[in-house]
């Protein structure tokens, strides 16, 4: 039998086993046999393929590794809740000051509060929302953009 073929079979042997178990280990390990293979193919040694299939598993365990179970295991970033609302744009519906006021937030009324207690902020101004504080969400007029 062909060189190349036992490291198919290998390859082959090593990504069954990761399907039954999952460890993402067993797929790199499957990935350097089948570098190994390709290695074989070519006409080289054993002594070549074997290099091939260490230096390959070495660097995919030390490198491609350590990355991906970075993103397996980190925690999706999308927000939830009012965390959502906060850097959304509203539109103020009742007079916003340091007491009162009323804003529209992707097609929810919402009450609020002017972030800033000395300014007041009229009907039909365009707001960020800064906070939310319960059921109440802190806002400040946009800025106008830079002059072109």
């Amino acid at each position: 039998m062909q060189a190349w073929i036992v490291w198919l079979i290998v390859a082959g042997a090593l990504g069954t086993a990761e399907l039954l178990t999952a460890t993402l280990d067993l797929l790199l390990l499957a990935s350097a046999a089948l570098v190994a293979a390709g290695v074989a193919a070519v006409g080289l040694g054993i002594g070549f393929q074997l290099l091939a299939f260490a230096a390959t598993a070495t660097l995919m365990l030390a490198v491609v590794r350590p990355v991906a179970r970075r993103h397996l295991t980190s925690a999706p970033s999308m927000q939830s809740g009012t965390a959502a609302l906060v850097g959304r744009e509203a539109l103020v519906l009742a007079e916003v000051g340091k007491d009162s006021g009323l804003v529209r937030i992707g097609g929810e009324e919402w009450s609020a509060r002017a972030y800033d207690p000395h300014l007041t902020i009229p009907v039909g101004t365009t707001v960020d929302v800064f906070a939310i504080e319960g059921a109440t969400a802190l806002v400040h007029p946009q800025e106008d953009p830079w002059p072109s």
